[in-house]
């Protein structure tokens, strides 16, 4: 009789530890599928005509037929506020002194602080 109550708590005792197995590879299969769809879609975007048009004109300096490209001066700036011809007053000199380009091209589109 001990033998086989011995059997049961045996048999049973595997049952559980490969009903944990089966959980944990099914949870490691979850997080695997959803690398494999994140690095799917990082695939697809960084393969895309936008991201490489994007990067070709970040990188390279290229612009598409029709576009034109503007520039704001960082240094270009003279003592009389005054930029390629343009008379600008001294707080918007000194507004714009200190600012990383994003931050010029933010206010100069929406005139907000950044």
């Amino acid at each position: 009789m001990s033998f086989l109550l011995y059997s049961l708590t045996a048999s049973v005792y595997k049952a559980y530890q490969i009903e944990l197995h089966i959980k944990n590879y099914e949870r490691e299969n979850l997080k695997i599928a959803e690398e494999n769809r994140k690095k799917s879609e990082d695939y697809e975007y960084y393969s895309s005509d936008a991201y490489i048009e994007k990067i070709a004109k970040q990188n390279l300096g290229l612009v598409n037929p029709g576009e034109e490209v503007i520039i704001i001066p960082n240094d270009k700036i003279d003592a009389s506020g005054i930029v390629g011809g343009i008379n600008i007053e001294d707080d918007t000199v000194k507004s714009y002194s200190g600012l990383s380009n994003n931050q010029k091209w933010w206010k100069f589109f929406f005139d907000m602080e950044v």
